[in-house]
């Protein structure tokens, strides 16, 4: 079995608003700003990033919790 499952958090240290980008971006392994700068156009282009940061947002668990 492999102990090594990663699980998509929101980050409580590499935060803007919710962390839903900075966990993204560590679960993706790259830039937060990429992700970020993604969301934003997104957001701009038709809104389809706002309701997937907000899901997220809502579903994602926050890092600190899973070591609690």
């Amino acid at each position: 079995m492999d102990n090594n499952v990663r699980k998509l958090t929101r980050s409580t240290t590499d935060r803007r608003i919710a962390g839903v980008c900075g966990g993204l971006a560590n679960y993706l392994t790259v830039d937060p700003v990429v992700l970020r700068i993604i969301f934003l156009i997104s957001l701009v282009f038709g809104g389809l990033g706002f309701w997937a940061y907000l899901v997220i947002w809502l579903v994602a668990p926050e890092d600190n919790r899973l070591n609690q």
